[in-house]
């Protein structure tokens, strides 16, 4: 199919501008894109539908910004039917959450957006030592989520909007100690068990299965004895680090960079100040606060006429509690550390000078700078090495934007090997023998789902063909090709007759522990001797003195009202328990602190329960419906 298309690239092309110049006459370059974007709707809110493009894009997004956080998270854990239907349910949340907050009428100000931004550590790192922006970069750094500044702002904004739906009820939720001690006292009841355990490990020697059992045994279970599908395959790399070695620097570009950036590069400068605060209490009416400014400006005519008096007149009338006794001083402070309106004053002065009034959002301040601490300016040659380092990424990342799509064409159109794109980029050309479908961690690129999906395509294994160039990561891109594939394929019983035996000598271990366990149980129910069960032990669930999770769940469950309680536990393939009951205690006392710690756990618990009401009746309120089935692995596991 695809050599048919290479062949006749230029008769396709014309074939579809008949179908697609006649469409853009009838609806419009814009009702012909709202034509064929979205695809089939994946999630109904509201009478309003999510598409799977939507999905599409939130998942990718979602997953690259877990790959940039944790480098070394396994891939398949991003790419899996859970994890993709996991986005779904978020991207329907925050449907819900959006749509409760436009009929609830809430709003998020500029003012409250210019503060969560502005506690932003990620934006805060882009500031110049002059307290300005790096706008530039900050438009990288959205960028690579493939957003504008503008759309980033618009989506923070949203964001604090719907938190203060979840935050409506959440923030208002409390427990009573009465009723947090109920709840908490049955959940940390103890129970003192004993405990019978039937390994498998205790009945192998009994188990010799004969020739004709390991032959049926490997027949009925032929699965578990596959070699895997393999490929050796050449694979290239196209990213940032891979082009930096290509990248070289003039001399007086270094020098230029540096003499542009030396203060920025030898550090942040410092600055001393102290201030005389008077507060406006919140809500404070405009006459209050008239009040308050007329009693800061007497303030500032008096220490502008006396500046050696600013630290005795800050010990007695600024209402600053952490400075004031200390004269109003702040100590040192960089760039980033202080409000806005406070900083941009403090880095406008000079030594000595005494500011006018600046407003913030804690009422009125007087500011005196008392000292400036620049780093040292650092030479060229200590410096040169960074800057280097830093002008060679940075030309690399404008390579590689330069570069990426002639790499995704350069394999396509040349698709029988890899090496005109290696030639055209100067990249090395990597091998990987028995690669497998399945991810391995630690496998770097090769662990990319999307990228193994590629080469064990029929195209890529039929007709040895190079795949298409697949982003692996931020800014990363790679195409590999299949010198050799293997198919999966039944290993021979002469190879595997020591797995197969070890597997059923197992299986039936098992069985052995499971019917012994049985037979007691029933023994010792009726009445018969329990010298097999070990000493008496007190368990809870905050502290299970090392009792197996399934043993103390069973033990916890057990019903209390005739004892002793016997219950029998399966242990899978380790075996069988019994467990015997014999009493039921109350909660273990414990200090004042750390009940108070357990019913502040409660109220947040509660808070959160409460949350989850809230939300649900949201979904019915405003007939969700999720229109894809959900993984069988993601509904059986606890919510």
């Amino acid at each position: 199919m695809f050599d048919s298309i290479r062949n006749h690239k230029k008769y396709l092309m014309g074939f579809l501008m008949i179908l697609i110049i006649p469409a853009f006459v009838l609806f419009g370059v814009e009702g012909y894109s709202r034509f064929n974007e979205g695809g089939e709707p994946v999630a109904t809110v509201d009478g309003k539908e999510i598409n799977k493009l939507e999905w599409d894009r939130a998942h990718q997004t979602e997953s690259q910004r877990l790959r940039e956080a944790m480098p070394s998270l396994d891939a398949r854990m991003l790419d899996s039917e859970e994890a993709r239907y996991a986005t779904l349910e978020r991207l329907v949340r925050q449907r819900v959450l959006a749509t409760a907050a436009q009929k609830l009428n809430l709003y998020t100000s500029d003012r409250r957006l210019a503060q969560d931004l502005q506690a932003n550590e990620t934006i805060a790192s882009l500031r110049r030592p002059d307290g300005t922006l790096d706008v530039d970069a900050y438009r990288v750094l959205l960028g690579r989520q493939g957003l504008t500044p503008e759309m980033y702002e618009a989506r923070v904004r949203a964001d604090l909007s719907q938190r203060q739906v979840a935050q409506a009820i959440q923030g208002t939720s409390f427990a009573t100690e009465a009723l947090a001690n109920v709840s908490l006292n049955a959940f940390f009841e103890r129970r003192e068990i004993r405990v019978a355990q039937f390994l498998s490990t205790d009945f192998a020697a009994s188990v010799k299965p004969t020739e004709a059992e390991i032959e049926a045994f490997y027949s009925s279970n032929a699965a578990l004895f596959q070699a895997p599908e393999q490929a050796d395959i050449e694979y290239l790399v196209l990213d940032a680090a891979a082009l930096e070695k290509s990248v070289v620097l003039a001399e007086a570009d270094v020098r230029a960079y540096y003499e542009q950036n030396a203060a920025r590069l030898s550090g942040s400068e410092e600055r001393r100040a102290s201030h005389i605060l008077l507060t406006v209490p919140q809500g404070a009416s405009d006459a209050d606060k008239a009040a308050v400014r007329e009693r800061a400006a007497a303030l500032l005519a008096q220490v502008k006429g006396a500046p050696q008096t600013f630290a005795e007149v800050a010990k007695s009338q600024s209402q600053d509690p952490g400075s004031a006794p200390n004269g109003g001083d702040l100590d040192f402070f960089a760039r980033g550390s202080m409000v806005k309106p406070f900083e941009d004053a403090v880095y406008a002065m000079q030594k000595g000078d005494i500011s006018d009034l600046v407003e913030t959002e804690f009422g009125f301040h007087i500011i005196q700078l008392t000292d400036i601490k620049a780093p040292p300016l650092k030479s060229f040659e200590d410096m040169r090495a960074e800057i280097e380092k830093d002008l060679k990424r940075q030309q690399a990342q404008r390579l590689f934007a330069d570069s990426a799509e002639a790499f995704s064409n350069l394999v396509y159109e040349q698709p029988d090997s890899l090496r005109p794109a290696a030639e055209r980029f100067k990249l090395n050309i990597q091998e990987a023998k028995g690669l497998t479908r399945q991810p391995q961690q630690d496998a770097g690129v090769l662990a990319n789902p999307a990228l193994l999906e590629a080469i064990f395509s029929p195209e890529s294994i039929e007709r040895k063909r190079n795949t298409e160039a697949v982003e692996t990561g931020s800014g990363q891109l790679t195409s590999a090709r299949v010198v050799q594939h293997s198919p999966a394929r039944t290993l021979p019983l002469a190879d595997v007759r020591e797995s197969v035996r070890q597997r059923l000598v197992a299986q039936r271990s098992a069985e052995l522990a499971r019917e012994e366990g049985e037979k007691k149980l029933a023994a010792w129910k009726a009445g018969g001797d329990t010298t097999g069960l070990a000493a008496a032990v007190t368990v809870s669930r905050d502290n299970p003195q090392g009792v197996l999770p399934q043993v103390l769940t069973a033990a916890l469950s057990a019903d209390p009202k005739a004892l002793p309680a016997w219950v029998g536990v399966s242990l899978g393939e380790q075996g069988h328990a019994v467990v015997r009951v014999d009493k039921v205690l109350p909660r273990e006392p414990g200090d004042a602190q750390r009940l108070a710690q357990e019913v502040q756990q409660y109220t947040q618990w509660w808070s959160a329960a409460e949350g989850v009401a809230y939300y649900d009746m949201l979904k019915e309120r405003f007939k969700v419906r999720i229109l894809v089935p959900e993984p069988a692995a993601a509904a059986a596991a606890p919510r």
